[in-house]
């Protein structure tokens, strides 16, 4: 009923006892069939929350309804006895008690941000919502595409009821965590400042906003389809009194002249320069470049690998394949972006050589297994060094931090004239497996699988002298353990104690244990960093974090928690990073997983929520004014995946004006080298520049 729809919580009792009266009432009237029933048509609310026409056959009751007496000239109203309306009210007040329970329980363990007087109506779209539902302002509701479904005729379509079937709308629906909002700009999203809202880009090659954002314009006040020929120049069929407006399948696109320029780099293969520290292939590497010159693109960014340079001794460093490499890339004029890997290659995805970390290193670790991060089960992961010994002269006399700074000094007092001349437009530092700034807590050498949550990388004796010293600064000694309920690689959170909602993870010892994880990584970030803007000082240094997006739509936030990000639903986990890197003037290089979603299949099974990650972590960093560095998570080669990535370095619409500092495009082989791949990418390049194409779809 619409008076019931219209409260759950909230009312005081003598509204609740006004309200329960005119329930029964309307029972009455429902049970009497034989009744009088006196039917007036309310006003029916438009998609823009306007007032729109009204139909004579409403099935809406007057909020006037009065009880009547015998008739002489018509039917006699029953009435109900005492007790009876007593019993309804009961059974009212007791639903409404579960009601709000309903509601505080989704507010409180589901962040979702309802209304106090939440409409019944709100409380099924949310829940729809989260189910990965699309659900229009007027009530109509259907699959998302990403739930592989198939609208009619083959295309997006909306199917718009006569508004005599029209539901009451009330207020907009208030946004969920993880669930696209009505907010229209990244601005809208600053304000509203809650924690978790997926705030996307409207974008025209986002296939699964598309259909919802061209389906609403389609719809006029009250229902009513409006000129959809004007729209969104697509067909108006009418099948069994219902309109379906069919959206064409080609958009314009979106036009990028004139728009800020965004320096492009080609990110050069693995193992341009071999273990031996030789420049493989220069003749090759050489015609290649000169393609990528004649495209216009800026620069090139390239690994400088830990386990190539000081491979066989401490401190002995062999730079010969890399001074060959910057020479050719000086002739051509190009920039230079420069990776300190501090991490080993081999055994991740995308990985094609295997470069270890340095042979030194390596027999250290025989004898001391502790100098690699270790999970519960004690299984060592050689791929770079626990941070446990940043600060412990394991390393032949040295710490970790030591061996990094050493490293950096040497580099930069190899290249200086590089510097000097600005060809060195930006160092990115090595911060962890990957080069990024977290655990290695999803290694697929251990069996790891997408979407497993991974475990924590915390049980080197380094690590845990370390969180002992922190259990009993807290004056808990027995904190000093790792969670025993955490499940392992492949689980999901509802099947660990830890991570499930309601578990562990947001009791004492679990809020404990998750801060003191994640600030070791912020910990270790901070650390390299300062030595890094000592090393390379005048020039832009940036750290490179990873998007843990699935999982995401939970509470726990899981994956993201043993990555050392420990951002659940009540907790922003990457402002502390944020201030971090604006500490040290550090840019974020930021791995975009959101700008290959065309690319993934479905992420409903996994709660994943690319979008939401990356307006989280964006936000974080513009809120501190650190710059953003945009780089590719898996390979793109087709105008759709392109425009994806266009569409995250340059917002729509923002009146701030933020983009991308530049763009790292991943990579340099092959397949880019085909005929129509590079008149793709060609294509890209421009639109990052800022440059007017010919070929846009009209």
């Amino acid at each position: 009923m619409a008076t019931d729809m219209q409260r759950l919580v909230g009312t005081s009792e003598d509204e609740d006892e006004e309200d329960i009266e005119m329930d029964v009432k309307e029972e009455d009237d429902d049970e009497d069939d034989d009744m009088e029933k006196h039917i007036a048509t309310p006003p029916l609310v438009g998609v823009d929350g306007l007032m729109g026409s009204s139909s004579n056959n409403s099935r809406f009751h007057h909020p006037q309804i009065h009880e009547q007496g015998s008739n002489p000239g018509g039917g006699a109203r029953r009435s109900r006895p005492l007790e009876e309306k007593e019993r309804t009210k009961l059974r009212e007040r007791h639903r409404r008690a579960i009601t709000a329970r309903i509601l505080a329980g989704l507010r409180r363990h589901g962040n979702y941000n309802l209304r106090v007087r939440a409409d019944i109506n709100d409380v099924i779209a949310a829940l729809a919502r989260e189910a990965g539902w699309v659900v229009l302002p007027d009530g109509t509701t259907f699959p998302s595409r990403s739930q592989g479904s198939k609208p009619i005729s083959g295309t997006s379509a909306a199917v718009t009821p006569p508004s005599s079937e029209m539901v009451l709308q009330q207020a907009p629906l208030t946004s969920l965590r993880g669930i696209s909002s009505g907010y229209g700009s990244p601005v809208d999203y600053n304000a509203s400042r809650m924690k978790g809202v997926y705030v996307p880009n409207s974008s025209p090659y986002d296939s699964s906003s598309r259909g919802q954002s061209q389906i609403s314009s389609a719809l006029g006040d009250g229902g009513e389809p409006l000129n959809t020929q004007a729209i969104i120049g697509g067909s108006v069929e009418s099948v069994d009194a219902k309109q379906i407006v069919d959206v064409p399948s080609k958009l314009p696109e979106r036009d990028f002249a004139a728009t800020p320029y965004i320096p492009v780099y080609v990110m050069l293969p693995l193992g341009v320069v071999n273990v031996k520290s030789e420049l493989v292939d220069p003749d090759g590497l050489l015609k290649q470049l000169r393609i990528l010159k004649s495209l216009n693109v800026d620069g090139v960014t390239v690994d400088c690998w830990w386990g190539v340079v000081e491979a066989h001794a401490p401190q002995e460093y062999n730079w010969n394949g890399y001074r060959r490499l910057f020479q050719m890339v000086h002739e051509l004029k190009f920039k230079l972006q420069v990776i300190m890997s501090f991490h080993g290659c081999g055994g991740n995805v995308g990985d094609d050589v295997c470069i270890p970390l340095p042979h030194w290193v390596a027999e250290i670790g025989r004898s001391n297994p502790d100098i690699f991060f270790t999970d519960r089960e004690g299984r060592r992961n050689p791929e770079c060094l626990s941070w446990g010994i940043d600060k412990e002269r394991v390393l032949r006399g040295r710490t970790a931090v030591e061996v990094y700074f050493d490293y950096m000094r040497s580099f930069r007092a190899e290249f200086n004239d590089y510097f000097e001349d600005g060809i060195i437009s930006m160092i990115g530092i090595g911060l962890g497996p990957c080069g990024e700034l977290r655990y290695p807590s999803n290694p697929v050498k251990n069996g790891w699988r997408y979407p497993g949550i991974g475990e924590f990388q915390c049980y080197d004796q380094y690590l845990l002298k370390n969180l002992r010293k922190a259990a009993e600064t807290r004056g808990q000694a027995f904190w000093a353990r790792g969670p025993d309920n955490a499940g392992s690689y492949n689980s999901q959170p509802q099947e660990t104690g830890f991570f499930c909602d309601g578990g562990d993870y947001d009791g004492y010892f679990g809020r404990f244990f998750l801060k003191w994880y994640s600030q070791v990584l912020i910990d270790h970030g901070d650390r390299v960093l300062a030595l890094a803007k000592l090393a390379f000082d005048g020039t832009c240094v940036a750290a490179k974090l990873s998007g843990i997006y699935w999982w995401y739509r939970t509470a726990s936030h899981a994956a993201e928690s043993t990555a050392g990000f420990y951002n659940p639903s009540n907790r922003d986990g990457y402002a502390t990073i944020a201030a971090m890197l604006k500490k040290h003037g550090a840019a974020l290089n930021f791995t975009c997983a959101q700008l290959h979603v065309l690319d993934q299949q479905d992420f409903s099974s996994a709660l994943a929520e690319p979008d939401g990650l990356a307006w989280q972590v964006l936000n974080a960093a513009w809120d501190h004014g650190i710059p953003v560095i945009g780089e590719n998570f898996l390979p793109c080669h087709t105008r759709v995946g392109y425009n994806k990535m266009l569409d995250g370095a340059k917002l729509l619409n923002d009146p701030d004006g933020r983009h991308f500092l530049s763009f790292t495009y991943l990579r340099l082989n092959s397949i880019l080298m085909e005929r129509q791949n590079l008149l793709e990418f060609e294509r890209f390049v421009k639109r990052m520049h800022g440059e007017a194409v010919r070929d846009l779809q009209q």
